[in-house]
Formats: C-alpha cells, structure tokens, sequence
C-alpha cells in the first residue's frame, strides 16, 4: 500500500487535531477516558522494557549496549497501542495540535486546554497502572529488577536541570517523528513500525521522556528508592515535561507544517 506524502500526512494531523480540539470542550470525560487509556499504556511499555532489558544483568555488565538495545525495543508497545487504539498521548499531542492552531483553526487556550487535561489523565493511568498491576503484584520486587528501578529513579533527579530538559527534547522530538510517521500509513503494520523505530531509539539513547517517568519514578518510590516527591516533580518532570514540548511542537509539529503548509 502506498504511504501518504508529507503534504498528505499534515492534512491528516490537522483533521485529526480538529478533533482532539472538539472533544476538549464537547467529550471532556471522554478525552479524559482516553488520555488514563494512554498513560496506562505507556506504563505498560515501561514494565516490559524494564523486564527485558535489566533481566540480565550479566549480560548487561559486560555488552551495555545489548541492555539498552533490548530495552529500547520492548517500550514501543506503548505508543502503538496509543496510536492504533486512538488514546490521547500528551506528548504526541505537543505535535499534532500545532499545525491546525498554526492554520488558526482554533486559539492557543485550547491547545493548552487539551494538554492540560491529557497530561492529568495520563498521570492518573501510570500511576494506577504502577501501582495496582506493577508493584501490587511484586513485579519489580526482586533483584535484579528492584535494584534496576531503584538505580533508575535515582538517576532521573540526580541529573542537572538543564540537561533534563535537553533529553526531554530529544524524546519527544523522536516519540513525535514516530505518531508523525504512523500518520502515513494505513495498514496496522505500518503504523506500528512507524511508531516502534523512533521510540526504539529514544528509549536505547536515554532521553527523558515524562509520561514515561510517571511509571518510572513512582515505581522507584513504591519500592523504597531515594526519591522525594518534591524532587521527582522540580529535578525531573517538570523540565522533562518543558523539553518535551519543546521537541514535539517546534521540531515536530510547527517545523512539519513550515515545510508542507499549503502555499498562497
């Protein structure tokens, strides 16, 4: 099957936008709905990649790469439920919604307006996810996935600010190419490659993505890490969060509609 052109797949994401943006005001609730749909999805991809890629820690020790290879490759599934289930993401929402604000179909406080409520109700579906069918169970209670989760919460406030921020970037500039590209294709096989090979790599390079560290963090919480609310919430999601707007907006969506906007 023929994959959409460039100039196609902005059409595609404006209608799409359209939508999300009447929803917001029409269908709350069911925004909502969907928005805990996401977040439990993406928490759904963080216990699998947790799972695989610190599994074997001997492995791990002497081929870091291979660690962070099979991590990389097991998040995915997140963002292919999202995309092909059509959950509300609040990250591959920082794209989609900017090319028809750009078109002036609506105003900048319903872009914000939809952000706003996705991003609660993804937080709301991590953290019960994390919490009834991650740490409930004991899935991270023994080592090595104890001390993975432990050492990986830790890390995630221990970093600079600014350098949060930055990674924050270049994960949602990756996680947006990936919805950017399902958009072209058809087939559900399409679209989940589309989405699997840019969150691959965002995943295996370490970048901060923060729907993803609200199954992170809290887990690493649950089962007893150093990691304070305040902390968690100052040193690591909120510039997380900024840089993730910043990569899926502007270098996602507002470059994409610069690029393949209609001319005249």
């Amino acid at each position: 099957m023929k994959i959409k052109s460039p100039v196609e797949m902005l059409a595609a994401s404006i209608e799409v936008a359209r939508v999300k943006v009447d929803n917001t005001v029409a269908h709350p609730w069911r925004l909502f709905v969907a928005a805990v749909a996401a977040g439990v999805f993406i928490a759904m991809g963080g216990i699998l990649s947790l799972t695989v890629g610190f599994g074997m820690p001997g492995v791990a020790a002497a081929n870091p790469a291979v660690a962070k290879l099979l991590a990389g490759c097991m998040f995915p599934i997140g963002l292919i439920l999202v995309v092909v289930l059509g959950a509300e993401l609040f990250t591959g929402n920082n794209a989609m919604l900017v090319p028809a604000y750009m078109q002036r179909h609506y105003g900048v406080g319903a872009v914000l307006a939809n952000w706003t409520l996705v991003y609660l109700g993804n937080f709301v579906g991590a953290l019960g996810f994390t919490w009834l069918l991650v740490y409930l169970p004991g899935l991270t209670a023994a080592d090595p996935w104890h001390a993975a989760i432990c050492s990986i919460g830790e890390a995630k406030i221990s970093m600079p600010w600014f350098t949060v921020l930055l990674k924050g970037i270049g994960a949602n500039w990756f996680v947006c190419l990936g919805v950017w590209l399902a958009l072209a294709g058809g087939s559900l096989l399409e679209k989940a490659f589309g989405c699997w090979l840019p969150v691959m790599a965002f995943v295996a390079l370490g970048y901060e993505h923060c729907i993803a560290n609200m199954f992170y963090l809290p887990l690493a919480m649950m089962e007893g890490a150093a990691v304070p609310v305040a902390d968690a919430l100052w040193c690591n999601l909120l510039p997380a969060t900024i840089g993730n707007i910043i990569g899926g907006a502007i270098f996602v969506g507002m470059l994409h509609w610069y690029l393949h906007r209609p001319r005249g």
